[in-house]
């Protein structure tokens, strides 16, 4: 079983919520579904594989400080498919 990686929340409030996630080679974020609108912040360069629930691998190199954003209703599991650190901050919009 693949570890999980270290998921910390640095400021919540009715409208958002930050959370930043640092990842050993290898570690996953664990299945997981968006329930908001959200942005992430690369804060590393590094590369994951996001596994979806039907067993589809997507690769994705991230470079750090090269945001992207995805609507809510995702459904996937993050692996740092890289030999390095990877830590990338996610900005969730929990008003719409």
């Amino acid at each position: 079983m693949t570890s999980l990686a270290h998921a910390r929340v640095q400021h919540e409030d009715e409208g958002v919520r930050v959370t930043r996630w640092d990842f050993e080679p290898g570690q996953s974020t664990g299945p997981h579904v968006h329930e908001h609108d959200y942005v992430v912040v690369p804060v590393t360069d590094g590369r994951t594989d996001v596994i979806t629930p039907d067993g589809t691998v997507t690769s994705s190199q991230l470079r750090a400080g090269e945001s992207y954003a995805r609507p809510a209703g995702g459904e996937h599991e993050v692996v740092n498919a890289g030999t390095a650190l990877l830590a990338f901050v996610e900005i969730e919009m929990k008003r719409q």
